[in-house]
């Protein structure tokens, strides 16, 4: 059973009420203090001090205090009036409950009230951060899609100003290309005039020389002998052929049997050997030249064709150089323009001029 402090003390005015109540050495968080506008009770165990207002007071207003082993409460009255006593007289038990009870209620009621104000009070505060938010991000997706926009029309721009310049410099090139196509076909004009003219020129020359056949016979067979005498065996790869295979000559029918069963990479390594063994055998720069035409390595047959000093003395090896020459160009002027029918078709005859030769045995 709680002890009733009765030793208070109290003052009033015409709008407050002061109270002061001593807590009698009791703790300070060890009291609990309750107000509502009809009734305040101070629970301090083992000590309660209860009053039963004489009149209502503003409960949200009022204040307590404590300190120094005191409760000091200021109590704001809700009517400008002076109270006869702080606790209403003639209050039995019944009453008294009421009071609790209603005053109970009221707190309650008032605390309900309180969360709900505050719950919808936070609603609001996040229903209005909700929405700055969206607008914030509104405004930042706006942002962005102007932002692709810009970038799209400056990407536009470019793009069509990279094929503007691209379609100029097709245009230039196209333009450069007929120049050049122009300049080869007349270049290819005048060296099938040239052509002509040397072969004509060499035609009328033969008329004044010895009989062709005779003549190269008896230089190359004089030729032959001599370059047998001028034979290089100080080869390494000697060391491991047989006699017979050291022989120039033997090499350079090993080469042409060769040839005639089109194995020309064969036949050009047999006429590379008789060469080193005797680079003085001009047949055997002949038969290279031709594996090597058949094989389409115009420069090296064009090459081995001018190494042949004999063959000035021959107007057909003049004339198998110059066709060469000849080929050499127009197969140049077909990389320039694939589609040129005359010079695909004056290739074609030079190349079956030349391929229709046989090698010189």
């Amino acid at each position: 059973m709680p002890l009733q402090v009765s030793d208070y003390s109290w003052q009033q005015t015409k709008t407050a009420v002061f109270l002061s109540l001593p807590l009698k050495g009791v703790c300070v968080r060890d009291t609990d203090v309750f107000c509502t506008e009809n009734y305040l009770k101070v629970n301090f165990p083992p000590f309660l001090f209860e009053a039963f207002l004489y009149a209502p007071i503003d409960d949200e207003s009022s204040k307590a205090k404590i300190g120094n082993d005191t409760v000091v409460f200021t109590l704001y009255k809700k009517e400008a009036a002076m109270w006869e006593t702080l606790s209403v007289t003639g209050v039995d038990k019944e009453m008294m409950q009421r009071i609790r009870e209603k005053s109970i209620l009221q707190a309650q009621e008032r605390a309900k009230e309180a969360t709900e104000a505050k719950a919808a009070a936070k609603r609001e505060d996040q229903k209005y951060a909700l929405s700055v938010m969206m607008k914030i991000e509104e405004e930042e997706r706006k942002k962005i899609e102007d932002m692709k926009e810009n970038e799209r029309i400056k990407a536009t721009k470019e793009l069509e100003a990279w094929k503007e310049y691209q379609r100029k410099a097709e245009e230039q090139k196209k333009i450069q290309k007929e120049e050049k196509l122009c300049q080869k076909e007349q270049q290819i004009k005048e060296e099938r005039k040239k052509l002509k003219y040397k072969t004509s020129t060499r035609n009328s020359a033969s008329r004044n020389l010895a009989p062709k056949g005779k003549m190269i016979k008896t230089f190359l067979s004089s030729e032959s002998s001599e370059a047998r005498r001028a034979m290089n065996t100080d080869i390494p790869e000697l060391c491991d052929l047989k006699e017979e295979e050291k022989n120039p000559e033997w090499l350079k029918d090993k080469g042409n049997k060769l040839f005639a069963t089109e194995n020309y990479l064969a036949a050009i390594n047999a006429y590379n050997l008789a060469i080193r063994l005797n680079n003085k055998m001009p047949l055997l720069y002949l038969n290279r030249a031709a594996c090597h035409l058949k094989l389409k390595n115009l420069h090296k047959a064009i090459e081995d064709s001018s190494k042949v000093w004999i063959c000035i003395y021959d107007i057909w090896c003049f004339k198998y150089i110059l066709l060469l020459i000849g080929l050499q160009d127009y197969e140049a002027a077909l990389k320039i323009d694939p589609s040129n029918k005359i010079v695909q078709i004056d290739a074609e005859k030079i190349r079956n001029v030349i391929q229709g030769t046989e090698l010189k045995s």
